[in-house]
């Protein structure tokens, strides 16, 4: 176990802004490009972490905004922090809670899908949802979705809660926004979010010295901006050369997280556009991606990391990743397939178990069902981006994802 935070650049892609390299955190390394599966609230929901572990994961991902409701982030400091209360040895995040801000708002989900062909309307809520929270220049007030009681974070609080959680790297507090949003308001959020920045470099410095004798916690600067290119180049630019004064000198964000709204087609010029304007030696995770088209384009435009929930969530309901595409195993014609879900998946699930048995599983609703498809699925997304980080070393990276889109999405 080291006690420092760094990032190593290791081989670069010619012609990109790619490149594999090595983030050190007190619980250990991260070999990057690296997917990090999401634990929601400190657990993948129906896998252990012992599992986890056994199917390469390197490090996980935890919610702010949950942990803060329950059981709140005063117990999991009291328990040790994060991976000691989940029993996770290895590094850890934790995401600021913006993205339940926009959610809570407008009820919005997966905002990669969205079009900004859609009217734009900064007061939009998805239908039959209510407005759970309301953003000021000071913070939000939001409506648990758990009991209704009322709640309120700023910058402040939300360096307060992720320090108690103890992560090995923590997001800064955002304000992230919809598609639909008017450029007007996308400008004015912006701003919003780069004092945010401000304030969460200060209050993470003095909550550093406070609790000097708990293990350095890297803090990520979080980029917006929709789908506007001169917002995205803005927003990196400003984060990326912010600085603060600090008890040991300036300090200034550890690296970066890019987030926001976005149209699919256009994630990996978004990506390269604020890649561009950050600096190198930073690393760069790209909030709430998985999917392989989108995992190759952001990775060729120099994105490190990336976190989601779409393979565990997608796995509960029969969806299973393989090489030929995703399929669901609750058809038909898997009820008599006595064969590993993948012949070529090295994960405990194929190992030992056939396509009918979790067909079976899924249709009499066995909660076996859920652990063995997520197991497979999250061993599909990070072996996927450890075998692009090592084309990237062996120099092959194009004819690697020529090969694998080809087949995926034929």
């Amino acid at each position: 176990m080291t006690e420092e935070f760094g990032f190593q650049v290791g081989t670069r892609l010619a012609g990109t802004q790619g490149r594999t390299g090595v983030i050190s955190t007190p619980h250990g390394e991260i070999r990057t490009p690296a997917f990090i599966p999401v634990g929601t609230k400190a657990t993948v929901k129906a896998v252990l972490p012992e599992q986890m572990a056994e199917l390469g994961a390197q490090a996980l991902l935890a919610n702010a905004y949950h942990l803060y409701l329950q059981p709140g982030a005063d117990i999991v400091d009291e328990a040790g922090g994060l991976g000691r209360f989940m029993n996770w040895p290895g590094p850890t995040f934790t995401d600021s809670g913006g993205f339940q801000v926009m959610s809570l708002g407008a009820g919005f989900k997966k905002v990669i899908a969205m079009s900004a062909d859609r009217v734009a309307d900064d007061q939009a809520i998805a239908p039959n949802r209510e407005r759970l929270s309301h953003v000021d220049d000071d913070g939000v007030t939001f409506k648990s979705h758990l009991n209704g009681s009322m709640h309120r974070f700023t910058p402040e609080v939300s360096m307060q809660v992720q320090h108690q959680l103890g992560a090995d790297i923590i997001f800064a507090f955002d304000e992230l926004t919809t598609l639909m949003n008017t450029r007007a308001y996308q400008e004015e959020s912006l701003e919003r979010t780069r004092l945010w920045a401000e304030r969460c470099l200060v209050e993470h410095d003095r909550l550093t010295v406070e609790r000097a004798d708990k293990p350095y916690q890297a803090l990520f600067g979080v980029l917006q901006g929709a789908q506007y290119e001169d917002l995205r180049r803005k927003a990196a630019r400003d984060l990326g050369s912010m600085t603060m004064p600090g008890a040991d000198g300036p300090r200034g964000f550890d690296g970066f997280g890019i987030g926001g709204a976005l149209e699919k087609e256009n994630l990996g010029t978004i990506v390269g556009w604020v890649c561009e304007e950050l600096p190198e030696d930073r690393p760069r995770h790209l909030l709430g991606i998985s999917e392989p088209d989108d995992l190759f384009a952001a990775v060729a435009a120099g994105a490190d990391t990336f976190d989601c929930v779409q393979p565990s969530r997608v796995g509960r309901n029969g969806a299973i990743y393989g090489p030929d595409g995703r399929f669901n195993v609750t058809t038909a014609v898997n009820r008599r397939a006595f064969e590993p879900i993948d012949e070529e998946c090295d994960c405990y699930t194929c190992a030992h178990y056939t396509r009918a048995y979790l067909h079976h599983l899924f249709k009499g609703k066995e909660l076996l069902a859920f652990t063995l498809a997520t197991i497979h699925n999250e061993r599909f997304t990070v072996r996927l981006v450890d075998r692009i980080r090592e084309s990237i070393d062996n120099g092959d990276f194009d004819a690697f994802r020529e090969e694998f889109l080809g087949r995926f999405y034929r």
